[in-house]
């Protein structure tokens, strides 16, 4: 088959996908919107492209999502216009539509069948908007501007003939009749190179050595975010090291905003909730609190693996990756009860789940997994086995995945 794959940042969700379908003899192309150094990635021909304009100056704010999606999507339709001249005739086209790159490509080839990954439908109530009370929107037209913010999903439902989704959950969240044209399989994670290593080592800052006789509590984010819970995560830490004066904690993730609205005046919300708790913590207990930033990849698994409790926190949102990578590695985790991580984390089974909220709650579930080592290898060694089960790349989601292309092409 031909098959062409777009991702305004290919290959991002489609990277193993895309390379197994070149091994299996299809001629596959990607377009993207980022600058390619290379004709060529991984027997993939890259065909970069460009919006030609700008967003309008004044827009209405509850339509400028829609016109940014309409020129990615007017830039992805020229840019193919160019291809099909050149002879390209795709069998399958399988887009990440969250840009709007993908929406009017069926003008340009009625006879593919158009594929769409299916990562999040918003609801302005009952799932992330209006979950956390202390962030809520000072517009009360901020439910509006959702509604107007789906428009790219519900022009999409009228033209792909399938989509697929990470979580059930994820899937969940798409209403019908298009709910019924998801497939659920995940991206996959590699389990083999995501394991136990108990000989692992850390050295922070070129003086203190880590090893898995440290007590060491992880917590992982791409930005440090009230999205992903960094402000309770942040004020059970008083309590946590006040009880356990040996625990060392190691945050991962940078300063900026993936998801949500940026704090007001400039600041960094990792800046003001390490603020907030500052004062309650003696210098000797905030020198055992670590920020990393962000960290090499291989450093990354190091950490997990190095976690004696690991914490993983969300609004009801996307999943993280880290979080089935956290649970491949076979660490003991304290997760916040909500739907997403309902999905994988079993109570008392594969982790321990809290209420988001319950600031004591966590501190709790983290001290107690900390002074209970037969706890944590029964949880981890569960959490291992179910992201094995679940989630392997190559065993599990990678065939199901691939089987899904050829449901798709028919």
């Amino acid at each position: 088959m031909n098959i062409l794959f777009i991702h305004q940042n290919f290959p991002g969700q489609f990277k193993f996908l895309a390379q197994a379908l070149v091994q299996q003899g299809h001629v596959v192309l990607a377009m993207t919107m980022q600058k390619v150094h290379a004709a060529e990635w991984q027997g993939i021909r890259l065909v970069p492209y460009a919006a030609s304009r700008g967003t309008t100056p004044n827009v209405h704010p509850w339509v400028s999502d829609f016109e940014t999606k309409t020129i990615r999507g007017e830039a992805c339709f020229r840019a193919a216009l160019q291809l099909k001249a050149q002879g390209v005739l795709p069998d399958v086209i399988i887009a990440h539509p969250g840009w709007g790159e993908s929406l009017f490509l069926k003008e340009v080839w009625p006879q593919a069948k158009l594929a769409i990954y299916c990562e999040f439908y918003y609801h302005p109530h009952g799932a992330d908007v209006g979950f956390d009370a202390e962030f809520l929107a000072k517009d009360v037209g901020e439910v509006c501007r959702l509604r107007l913010k789906n428009m790219n999903n519900l022009l999409h439902f009228d033209l792909a003939d399938a989509g697929i989704s990470p979580t059930h959950w994820q899937a969940s969240t798409f209403p019908e009749p298009f709910r019924r044209q998801i497939t659920v399989v995940h991206d996959g994670i590699d389990t083999q190179a995501l394991a136990p290593n108990p000989p692992v080592s850390l050295t922070l800052n070129g003086r203190h050595t880590l090893t898995r006789q440290d007590e060491v509590i992880t917590f992982v984010n791409r930005n440090l975010e009230p999205y992903r819970g960094y402000h309770i995560f942040m004020r059970a830490l008083p309590d946590i090291l006040k009880r356990r004066p040996n625990a060392r904690v190691l945050i991962v993730g940078g300063d900026d905003v993936s998801y949500g609205a940026r704090p007001q005046g400039g600041q960094k919300w990792k800046d003001i909730f390490a603020s907030e708790v500052r004062p309650q913590l003696s210098e000797a207990d905030w020198a055992r609190v670590h920020f990393l930033g962000h960290i090499p990849y291989d450093h990354f698994i190091a950490l997990l693996q190095l976690s004696t409790v690991h914490v993983y926190l969300t609004y009801p949102f996307v999943l993280s990756w880290s979080l089935l990578e956290a649970m491949s590695v076979g660490c003991a985790i304290v997760a916040s009860d909500t739907q997403p991580l309902r999905e994988a984390i079993t109570h008392n089974e594969t982790g321990l789940l809290v209420d988001f909220f319950d600031v004591g709650g966590l501190a709790d579930g983290v001290c107690t997994l900390l002074a209970d080592p037969a706890a944590r290898a029964r949880l981890g060694a569960n959490a291992r086995a179910f992201a094995q089960a679940n989630y392997d790349r190559e065993t599990v989601c990678l065939p199901r995945q691939l089987q899904w292309v050829q449901r798709v092409a028919g």
